[in-house]
């Protein structure tokens, strides 16, 4: 069995943060909701391809450009600038705090790895009454590179003092906690999204329904 982690980092978007009501601010620009799933999928896609192509892919740009294709260029730059407004207001799920707080009273160091940018993220952290459980926002834009890239994982470990294989990445995500393993660090994924994990990814370390079980399991390794 893993060593019990001495650091948790939380993926973000999707894991942390309900993207659900940008789907309103599409529909209030003219566009279905239903254009949030492939305009998500094609800014990670995009923002993947520019890593792997060794260069860095910029949040904002990346999303802007991504919303444009998937609109057919249809949206005027204010129309887009009010949808992309939507990520510093993005509510958490109702399993992020406790899941925070459960680690951080635990006495683990808790962080977040995201794409997102550093200071949208802080604000995000601070407004959600989250800021007091994180002690490290560690973004693609500080590392130079986003995930699954291995580089970002081990930055993550460096940048909060620990060994790797002590550093366990919590996300919904199947793919980035395989990217996590591959690194060497442990993962713990929740089910909230994906509800069974694919036989093409190693499988995370720890898993649960909510984040709060994902935590509980993380404390319980020796």
């Amino acid at each position: 069995m893993a060593d019990r982690p001495n650091v948790v980092v939380f993926d973000v978007l999707e894991t942390l943060l309900n993207l659900d009501p940008l789907a309103a601010r599409l529909e209030q620009v003219g566009q279905p909701g239903a254009v949030l799933g492939p305009w998500f999928m094609r800014f990670q896609r995009d923002a993947m391809a520019l890593t792997l192509a060794g260069d860095k892919a910029p949040f904002m740009q990346v999303a802007r450009q991504a919303l444009r294709i998937e609109t057919e260029q249809r949206l005027s730059d204010a129309d887009i600038e009010h949808v992309l407004a939507g990520f510093a207001t993005l509510p958490t799920f109702d399993d992020a705090a406790p899941a925070l707080r459960r680690l951080s009273q635990a006495g683990i160091t808790v962080g977040c790895l995201t794409v997102g940018n550093p200071d949208n993220t802080r604000r995000f952290l601070e407004g959600a009454g989250l800021a007091k459980f994180v002690d490290h926002v560690i973004t693609a834009q500080d590392a130079g590179v986003w995930k699954p890239h291995p580089d970002i994982y081990r930055f993550a470990a460096k940048q909060t003092n620990t060994p790797i294989e002590r550093m366990a990445l919590v996300a919904v995500h199947a793919w980035d906690c395989h990217g996590a393993k591959r690194a060497g660090a442990l993962a713990g994924w929740c089910a909230r999204l994906e509800h069974e994990v694919g036989d093409v990814f190693l499988p995370a370390d720890v898993s649960g329904e909510d984040l709060v079980e994902v935590a509980d399991k993380l404390l319980t390794l020796h």
